[in-house]
Parts: structure tokens; sequence; C-alpha cells
């Protein structure tokens, strides 16, 4: 039986990177993936996901038009990959269980669970809601070892609190961090103003 599954990391876990190990995985033994990106997300331009690291491969871009259960049945994969699943609506996350649940296509996104705020993204809520099996890609915070949690943007090297949910950007624009750094920080810059 199929399952939806949310893997969900900070900036700079590796979330990419582990979407290109399990479509590779994948590919070697022969089997068909659908690798899937939202169009939002265009750092390295529409329709690649790239890694930190390098590795990179182009992907089917997810936008308002694209849908994702017809696109399944006419490709007939044997799993399906979202990068970047955060950036999906409630709409296209209903898309991926319709695909998991009456096509018995395992789906495996991976994303962010919350932005720099420390809100959920619409796409991150739903698949916390929905997923069968939710598992986190942990890395260490920037400043000191503890388990980073939280993404902090940063501008010209400082940390920012405030902007709109959505902003692209890689190690130029964010941190991952503890919650007790991120804490220390949001009131270090609230004193200072």
């Amino acid at each position: 039986m199929a399952k939806l599954y949310f893997r969900y990391g900070t900036m700079n876990s590796g979330k990419s990177i582990e979407v290109l190990r399990v479509a590779h995985n994948y590919e070697e033994q022969g089997k068909k993936v659908l690798l899937l990106t939202p169009v939002v997300d265009d750092r390295f331009g529409v329709g690649k996901v790239v890694s930190r690291i390098g590795m990179q491969k182009s992907a089917i871009v997810v936008d308002d038009k694209l849908d994702m259960i017809e696109l399944t049945r006419a490709e007939q994969p044997n799993c399906i990959l979202v990068d970047e699943a955060q950036f999906l609506n409630k709409s296209q996350v209903g898309q991926l269980i319709e695909i998991v649940d009456h096509l018995n296509i395992p789906v495996i996104a991976y994303g962010l669970r919350a932005d720099f705020m420390g809100q959920l993204f619409e796409g991150s809520t739903a698949l916390i809601a929905f997923a069968d099996t939710i598992e986190e890609i942990k890395t260490v915070c920037w400043y000191c070892d503890k388990k980073a949690i939280m993404n902090m943007r940063c501008k010209d090297g400082e940390p920012i609190f405030h902007g709109e949910q959505i902003q692209i950007g890689g190690n130029e624009s964010y941190v991952p961090v503890c919650r007790k750094c991120y804490a220390s920080r949001q009131k270090s810059a609230s004193t200072v103003k």
C-alpha cells in the first residue's frame, strides 16, 4: 500500500540532496520516478532540483495548471518525489493524496516546515495534517551545536525578522538555527531599534 511521506528540515539540512539520492536509487533499479518542483522555486532556474554540493536534475514544474493526477496516470511512475513541497498549496497536496490513495503510487515530499518567522507554509500545513509518515531531516545550528529547527533570514549577514513569507535564497539569505539562538538574535535585533 502506497504512502504519502513528508520529510522536512531546515535550510541547509540536505533535503535536495536526499531527493536526488532517492531518485538515483529508483532509476538505478530501472524504475521510473516523477521529480516535481514548484514553479516559485527559481533559485537555480525553473524546473531544476539542485543541491548545495552541485548535484542537479531536471524536474517537472508544478504550477496551478498542472494536473498531477493526470500526469501520473499518463506516466505510470513507481514513485513521485517533490522538492520544496512547502510551496505547494492545499489543493496540490490534495492531488498528491489522491495519487497515493487511488493510484497506489508512493509520494515523498521534501520541504521546510516553517518560514523564517516560525509560521507554517500552506503546503507544509497540509502535509503535516495528511501525510502518513512525517520525518525530520536534521542539521546543526549555525551558531552552536544544538539541532537546528528554525530558518533565520539574513540580509548582509544580519538577522531580520520581518518581510514577505517567501523569499527564494540560499546561504546568503538563510541560516539554520536552534530555537535558543533564534530567540537571542531576535531579542538583540529588537533592542537595537
